[in-house]
Order: C-alpha cells, then sequence, then structure tokens
C-alpha cells in the first residue's frame, strides 16, 4: 500500500493499521505540533452510501461522548475521491493485542486492566450503545502527564457495517463475539458486551500455555487461570461468560462491581478451579439488534472535575486496585469528590442520628457534625465486606445530597473497610488518590482522636480550590478510615483536624 504524502493539512508519517473497512495512518498536526491517528474509510466501500454513512456514524458518537476512557474524535474530513476520514487521538501506547503478545501479563495487574477496560464499555452502556466487538486489538494506550490511560477504539464499527451492507459473514471476532451475535433472531444488548468482557478476562488471566500465540481465549471448554486468581474472580468470568444473556451480569457496570468485589474479598487457601467458558460460537449469520434503553444500574453520580470519582461511586468507575502494569501505570486520577454513598437514610437504616443533633453514626462509626452540617448514608457504596453488605459510610455537608455535584458547597465523606486495610496501609491508600490537576502539599501525620491519620492536601484551580485526602486504622484492626474533606471557605488552618478528631469507631 503506498503511503499518503498528506491527508488533508496532516502529513502522514507511517501506516499504523489496516481493517476490512478502513485504514489508519499516523500523521502529524502542524498547528499544534502533535501526532494524530487518521482513520480513511477503505477505497472498496467509498461508493456505499450505507456504509459511508456507518463510518461518519462512529465519528459522530465519539466526538458526542467525548469521553476519557474512548478514543477522542477530532475532526472530520473528505479526501479528493470523496473518502470520508475522521482525525482522532492517537494511542501511542499501542494495544491490548500488542502487549499480550510480548507475553502475560501478572495477574493482579490484569485484574486492574480488565476492571479499566469494563469502566470505559460502561460509559458505553450508560449512553444506550453496545460496543459487540470487544477484543485486544480494540483496547488501546495512551500515555499522558497522570499516567495511562486505558482507551476502547472501534465501537462495533465492523457489525454495524455488515448488517448495513447486506453481508452474510458474521460481525464480531470469533473466541469474543456473544452466541446470540450468531443468531439473526436475537436482540443483541448490553450482555453481549458482557460476554465479551468476561472473554477478555479469560484471555488475561489464563494459565500459561493456555491460548498459544494467538489472542484469543479458548473457544469452548475449561480456560485454566492462573495461580493466584481466586475463585470468586473466576466465578464472575463463568457468570460472564455464560452461554444464555439472561445469566449473565446485566451490563458492564455491574460486571466490574461483581469483579471488583471478587478481587477485595480475602483470600481462601486452595488453587483456583477453572473457568468455564462458553462454547464459543458457530459461523453463520450475523443480528443486528436495537441497543437496550439503558443500563440496568442507571447513570452513576459524578463528582465534580474531570476525572472519575473514587471508590465510592455507585456504578461509575472505580479501580480494583491501583498497580502498574509493564513499565506505565494506567488508571484514573481522582479529582472528584467520594459523595457518592447511598443517601437516604431512613430509622430502620444502619446509618441513624446519634443523641444529639451534633452526631451521626453509619454502622460502628460515629462523628460530630461541624456547625451547621448535616449527615446522611447508609454505606460505602460498592464497598463490600466478608458478610455481603456494605461497609459503613456517610458523607456530612450543609447539604450532603448537593456536594458530590455542587464545587461551592464544602462537606466531607467518611467511610470504614475492612477490605481496604487487608490490602494496603493508610499512606498506601492516600498515596493512590493524586489530584494531578492540583498542587500537592507535603504529607503529614497527626495523632486525632486516637488515631494516627496520614493527610495530604491539595489546592486546586478549577473546581474545588482545596481537596483533603486522610486515612488512617481504627482502633481494635476494625479496619481503615478514609475521610475525604473539601473545607468551608475562609476556614480555621485547623478544621481538617478537628473533623479528624469527631471521628469515632466502636
Amino acid at each position: 500500500m503506498t503511503s499518503p504524502e498528506r491527508i488533508g493539512p496532516y502529513r502522514i508519517e507511517r501506516l499504523l493499521g489496516t481493517g476490512s473497512f478502513a485504514t489508519v495512518w499516523l500523521g502529524h498536526d502542524p498547528v499544534l505540533d502533535s501526532r494524530v491517528a487518521i482513520k480513511v474509510l477503505a477505497e472498496n466501500w467509498h461508493h456505499d452510501l450505507r456504509v459511508r454513512e456507518r463510518f461518519l456514524d462512529e465519528a459522530r458518537l465519539l466526538r458526542r461522548l467525548d469521553d476519557e476512557r474512548l478514543v477522542r474524535v477530532h475532526a472530520a474530513g473528505e479526501l479528493a475521491d470523496g473518502r470520508p476520514y475522521s482525525v482522532m487521538a492517537w494511542a501511542d501506547g499501542g494495544s491490548l493485542r500488542d502487549r499480550l503478545a510480548a507475553g502475560p501479563i501478572p495477574p493482579p495487574a490484569a485484574l486492574d486492566l480488565l476492571a479499566e477496560i469494563a469502566a470505559g464499555v460502561a460509559v458505553l452502556h450508560r449512553h444506550g450503545v453496545v460496543h459487540r466487538d470487544l477484543t485486544p486489538g480494540n483496547v488501546l494506550f495512551r500515555s499522558g502527564p497522570d499516567g495511562e490511560r486505558v482507551l476502547i477504539a472501534d465501537l462495533g464499527l465492523a457489525k454495524a457495517l455488515a448488517a448495513a451492507s447486506g453481508l452474510t459473514a458474521r460481525a464480531g471476532t470469533p473466541g469474543y463475539m456473544a452466541p446470540e451475535q450468531d443468531d439473526p433472531l436475537s436482540v443483541v444488548d448490553t450482555r453481549a458486551d458482557v460476554y465479551g468482557l468476561g472473554r477478555l478476562g479469560l484471555r488475561l488471566l489464563g494459565a500459561a500455555g493456555e491460548h498459544g500465540a494467538g489472542d484469543r481465549p479458548h473457544r469452548g471448554g475449561t480456560t485454566r487461570l492462573r495461580e493466584g486468581v481466586s475463585p470468586r474472580v473466576a466465578a464472575v468470568l463463568r457468570r460472564a461468560t455464560a452461554p444464555r444473556p439472561a445469566d449473565r451480569h446485566p451490563d458492564a457496570a455491574a460486571f466490574r462491581a461483581a469483579l471488583r468485589r471478587a478481587a477485595t474479598a480475602p483470600a481462601r487457601p486452595g488453587p483456583a478451579p477453572p473457568a468455564r467458558a462458553a462454547p464459543g460460537p458457530s459461523p453463520g449469520r450475523s443480528a443486528s439488534g436495537p441497543p437496550p434503553g439503558r443500563s440496568a444500574s442507571g447513570p452513576p453520580r459524578r463528582g465534580p472535575g474531570t476525572a472519575a470519582p473514587p471508590r465510592a461511586s455507585s456504578g461509575g468507575p472505580a479501580r480494583v486496585r491501583d498497580r502498574p502494569t509493564g513499565r506505565r501505570r494506567f488508571g484514573v486520577v481522582g479529582l472528584g469528590v467520594a459523595a457518592l454513598v447511598a443517601l437516604g437514610a431512613t430509622a430502620g437504616d444502619a446509618a441513624t442520628a446519634g443523641r444529639d443533633a451534633g452526631t451521626w453514626t453509619s454502622g460502628p462509626v460515629t462523628v460530630a457534625l461541624p456547625p451547621g452540617w448535616r449527615a446522611a448514608g447508609t454505606g460505602w457504596a460498592g464497598q463490600y465486606g466478608d458478610d455481603g453488605r456494605l461497609e459503613p459510610a456517610l458523607v456530612m455537608s450543609p447539604d450532603p445530597r448537593r456536594w458530590a455535584v455542587d464545587p461551592t458547597v464544602p462537606g466531607a465523606f467518611v467511610g470504614l473497610s475492612a477490605a481496604i486495610a487487608a490490602r494496603t496501609t493508610p499512606a498506601g491508600f492516600v498515596a493512590e488518590r493524586p489530584h494531578a490537576a492540583c498542587a500537592a502539599a507535603p504529607v503529614r501525620r497527626t495523632r486525632q482522636g486516637g488515631v494516627d491519620w496520614v493527610v495530604a492536601r491539595f489546592t486546586c484551580e478549577k473546581g474545588r480550590p482545596e481537596i483533603v485526602e486522610a486515612a488512617g486504622l481504627a482502633p481494635g484492626h476494625a479496619g481503615l478510615i478514609y475521610v475525604q474533606v473539601t473545607p468551608p471557605s475562609g476556614s480555621r488552618a485547623d478544621f481538617v483536624d478537628t473533623l479528624l478528631a469527631g471521628v469515632r469507631v466502636r
């Protein structure tokens, strides 16, 4: 294939890849002095108006969603021969297919990566979009100032094009596509992507020698997971790859939440059992179905800022862990607040008012409320204990329900987690929560209320002017206490220490 010298205003450097419907080139943007990926519709399709429209639909969709977990589209244009092209952010870290070809990824990093992939797919599901072709080649990596970002690419374009053009070849990638994608009478919805996520999990966590040189998991039978992968994780993957859609997790957010619970559960002795992969679909016709009306878990309530909220999110992005994969670090830098606990406590809930209006209790956690503040919360959404129940947490603020979405409202999140204490230290947990867009003060230690706290303070130019992260071990090994505070404007220097001194764990 002859490389063009230019596409529109962009100078072409080299070919990045080719597919059935498009070719992708690495170009240079002279205005911004940066590299971009330019996707051009293949010559043999540009006369088909339906295919052309599908190509442009993908660019419009990515532009409309404009999410940090998806490949971003900057512009679109048309070549002299009439073929459309889209200009996208260049994923300079390559693809998951490239990394799997280089060797296995350690299980802890593989679990983190799978959770990040699921978070990206969850973005699509919240917008009523089904990817339908989740493969290692469609998971990309892009470096940035706050670490490496996992990106979801190619939003089901091949399947949509095949359906639009009347092709009989099935759309999707064997080994990853759900069985119902082979049935022309089936409706393909978010559960097809859950199947794809499960198959990616089997590929990432399968034992050495299970996959050979390819990038596909076994098409049927049993895939034995590597040593160190817990039986609970194996159970999550078995459910995700169930042959019947009704037996799977309803969407990517539910899959990710189940994976997170399984990955953070206390380890049990004994080897991990095999994960029974559903039989791969046999060749046949592709099926195209309408996307679901909405995700079963609903849209997440997002905190302020540009990055995903921390672990208190109920259905939004929440990393399983934050560990390096290879030589790079991928993940989300928290700039939002953790005020996404389940609110609306009632008399029968675990969270109840204290003995006076100045305190609030959630399970074993009691806090002293600053003057004029109220509290709400029944548990730490998405954070489960050994008994399967939410671990205790609460939000306190002059307006607890507005704190998560209004950067002008001060407040604090307080949570207690035995599961987090089992995997990391207070200093390690605070280190997992950098705010890259803010200036960090030196981490300090203080003893308040009988707890030795690790405290990190960040001052920010956008969003909330100040965010404080604090963690300590509760007396009696009850767990790790996590407190995130956005102090009131003009508050005293000892406001945070006074608030920490008012946190009690019985």
